[in-house]
């Protein structure tokens, strides 16, 4: 009988070549963690080449997940195991396992071609290099093709099952549930049954192996966190993303149009919308960018919910698009899925260096609300709330999120749709003036007296006939103007018109608990996007050694709700965590006149919570006086 260890979370990082099915090994370990009912946060983590070299580092795909038997805020810093498939998994990841962490690899692959193609000058599992980690060297290689020889593959096609019969070990390990995996992989390879079966049976295999085998003394326990009551399912920002733009184009009552151009990270947005026809949805995937945005506005124009996905070297291009729907007065929704930059940059990772392009990145006065997703789960309601704004103002709107949201996941409470509020597009119906004869007319510039929104008018609809474009168009009449009162009159009107969303803005709120004696902090974290789970679990960390912290998040970046200046007032010092070199805290700064602290990373990888949480001790004990 194997010895039992309860632990409250686990971080496990899966390595190995691009083509060793990480991520899907990562994916399945991660939906059966959900089922069993753990918290979960996710980091894939993908090589930027399309295909390397098999066995170098450029080539090393992996994934991260931690799970847990509480609320967990990010995919940890570094792994507690390390599943790597070959030395150059091994060598890329080595360096963020911490002393005395376990190492779960593959021996077949370490021999010295494989060795020497990473720069290995010895064996690092027999030279003592890892005497510091628990290290189970494995022949994952040989014992998968053993166990598959009854199903006729050829050695190669045997090999790739691998990953099947690691996965089955670390399920055995830990405790997870099998039939997920078995009855997913019944359907992904229906119409191969040997593949199918070969790999059913590798992934039988490894937990066989680690219920048989004297390697493993101790299997570890993760309990089930506790969450509110209601139906699961696991979800990527992506996919939540997707999911939020099909509920508002239903509760809007408008067919979606999504014009997009396939690019890293955002191309699984185009995927799953291509999926739902059924809904009302069309996808169109353009030649290039500025097709695609440009079909979306003609799509909009003609009583759509036009749609376009990117990231920042697209959005570049869909500038000019996004100023015509800025003049245009239309609906229109961004979705701006941050990497890497500038240029092509690293396609494959996290940034969040597209703030100032989203919301100065257009020639002249040109102002479009952005409000950015804090959590992959938080993609679905971010949208939603886009897609009102949108509607509601007669406007672009952008959407900011990022590789690490994009791909991550977490649990996601499947909400109660009758619970949200319906859009009412309000078209256009007929005439809303009278002309200088006392006859009916139409003015497609006459404001809504609150929002300053003007009227949406389907083409075709009898006696609505009116001038649309990029010249600028007379106040009321539409009509082409070059006259400069006019222009003024526009461009301070349209200003106004997004300056007056924040009436839809809920006041900002912070998280600042008092002390036994009543005293708040005096530092403020303050965040946008997907820094929210680094700052909250930082935040957390720093409390437990009884420093106070308050930490407040931004999903409403233009405009800014409207207490934002009191608070950041109310702080002897704030802090901008950002994957930038200080964006936000630019704004703010020039906005309020606020001192404001950048805290910036930008190494294509989410912000460190421990490293963060120990940056944060030193600046309360400097303001405190206890670290000079």
């Amino acid at each position: 009988m194997k010895q039992v260890n309860t632990l409250d979370r686990v971080v496990i990082r899966f390595a190995g070549d691009s083509g060793d099915g990480m991520q899907l090994t990562g994916d399945r370990f991660t939906s059966d963690s959900a089922v069993f009912g753990n918290d979960i946060s996710t980091l894939p983590n993908f090589p930027a080449e399309i295909r390397a070299p098999a066995g170098t580092l450029p080539g090393v795909s992996s994934f991260q997940l931690h799970f847990a038997n509480y609320d967990i805020m990010t995919p940890g810093d570094r792994p507690d195991v390390l599943v790597a498939m070959n030395p150059a998994a091994l060598k890329a990841n080595i360096a963020d396992l911490p002393r005395g962490g376990v190492i779960i690899t593959d021996s077949a692959d370490f021999t010295k071609r494989n060795l020497a193609k990473v720069g290995y000058q010895s064996d690092p599992l027999t030279d003592g290099s890892l005497d510091d980690y628990q290290v189970h060297a494995l022949d994952l290689t040989g014992m998968t093709v053993e166990a598959v020889k009854g199903f006729g593959l050829t050695r190669k096609d045997a090999t790739r099952a691998k990953n099947m019969f690691a996965l089955g070990l670390l399920t055995w390990l830990y405790h997870r549930p099998t039939d997920g995996t078995i009855n997913f992989l019944s359907t992904k390879f229906a119409s191969k049954p040997e593949i199918r079966d070969a790999n059913i049976t590798a992934f039988k295999a490894g937990y066989a192996f680690g219920e048989t085998t004297e390697v493993f003394a101790v299997t570890y326990e993760v309990a089930p966190a506790p969450m509110p009551a209601g139906k699961y399912r696991q979800i990527s920002g992506n996919l939540a993303l997707a999911y939020g733009l099909i509920t508002a184009s239903r509760k809007a009552g408008l067919p979606l149009f999504l014009g997009a151009y396939p690019i890293t990270p955002a191309s699984d947005v185009l995927h799953e919308l291509s999926k739902h026809k059924r809904f009302g949805v069309t996808t169109f995937q353009a030649e290039d960018e500025i097709a695609g945005i440009g079909a979306a506005l003609g799509a909009s124009f003609a009583g759509h919910l036009g749609v376009t996905t990117t990231s920042g070297p697209g959005a570049v291009l869909k500038s000019e698009t996004i100023g015509l729907a800025v003049a245009t007065e239309l609906p229109l929704i961004i979705c701006d899925i941050q990497r890497a930059g500038p240029s092509t940059g690293m396609p494959t990772k996290t940034e969040q260096a597209d703030l100032l392009q989203a919301m100065f990145g257009r020639n002249g006065e040109a102002p479009v609300p952005v409000l950015a997703a804090q959590s992959p789960a938080d993609c679905f309601p971010t949208a939603i709330e886009a897609v009102r704004w949108a509607i509601k103002y007669r406007t672009p709107v952008v959407i900011l999120s990022d590789g690490y949201l994009a791909n991550g996941a977490e649990p996601w409470l499947v909400p109660d749709l009758t619970e949200i509020a319906a859009i009412d597009p309000e078209f256009a119906a007929g005439p809303n003036a009278t002309d200088k004869a006392g006859e009916p007319a139409y003015l497609p510039y006459l404001r809504d007296p609150q929002t300053l929104a003007r009227p949406w008018a389907i083409p075709g609809t009898a006696g609505l006939q009116h001038r649309i474009g990029g010249i600028e168009k007379a106040r009321d009449t539409g009509a082409v103007s070059y006259d400069p009162a006019n222009h003024e009159e526009m461009v301070r009107t349209r200003q106004a018109k997004i300056d007056g969303i924040v009436q839809d803005i809920p006041d900002l709120l912070v998280d600042d608990p008092a002390d036994s004696n009543g005293r708040h902090a005096r530092v403020l974290v303050l965040g946008w996007g997907s820094t929210y789970g680094p700052i909250v679990a930082a935040a957390r960390r720093v409390r437990k050694t009884g420093r106070l912290v308050a930490h407040t998040h931004l999903r409403h970046l233009n405009p800014f709700p409207a207490n934002l200046g009191n608070i950041l007032r109310s702080y002897e010092r704030v802090i901008v965590p950002e994957m930038n070199l200080g964006q936000l805290a630019l704004l703010l700064r020039a906005k309020y006149l606020v001192d404001i602290r950048s805290y910036s990373r930008v190494r294509g990888l989410p912000i460190s919570l421990s490293e963060l949480a120990r940056d944060l001790e030193n600046e309360i004990d400097q303001l405190e006086g206890t670290n000079p």
